[in-house]
């Protein structure tokens, strides 16, 4: 069983289920952030376990195929290092999946922010979905929407 769970879950095949498999959260952030569903659900540890099971999963399979880790580090020798990296598909999909665990943990801290100065949510969902699209851009867009809600201008709060 293990074996068949194995060879379903390719690279391909993980691609496809870590993407379909944030879109609930996404869906819950930007349509019910201030639910309860929302609190225990999407902003808690929850989602990260499931994406650190599936990096997990990607690390263990690429150590199987003798994929060269010390090969990460070239990247921040020049672009064209990364240019090469990223033709790599297990190097490719753990970078998809720090990008949306990242994303999706800062939607989450936007979503816990903006209940501090009671945000309207229907205004909340445009970083939220700009966020998942574009990423820095939307929390950019958040940040401007705190600002003139919390109506000053904090760098460390």
């Amino acid at each position: 069983m293990i074996e068949q769970i194995y060879n379903y879950f390719t690279i391909d095949m993980l691609y496809y289920w870590v993407n379909l498999g944030v879109l609930p959260f996404w869906l819950i952030l930007i349509f019910f952030p201030t639910s309860s569903l929302c609190r225990y659900f999407v902003s808690s540890i929850f989602p990260f376990i499931i994406l650190s099971g599936a990096y997990f999963f990607l690390l263990y399979k690429s150590y199987l195929s003798s994929y060269d880790f010390d090969s990460n580090f070239s990247l921040y020798l020049g672009i064209d290092n990364i240019k090469e990296l990223f033709s790599n598909k297990n190097f490719l999909m753990m970078f998809w999946i720090h990008f949306i665990s990242i994303n999706l943990f800062t939607g989450g801290w936007i979503v816990k922010d903006s209940q501090k100065f009671m945000i309207n949510k229907f205004l909340l969902s445009i970083p939220l979905i700009i966020l998942y699209l574009i990423g820095p851009i939307g929390l950019l867009v958040y940040w401007l929407i705190r600002i003139f809600y919390a109506k000053n201008i904090s760098l460390y709060d």
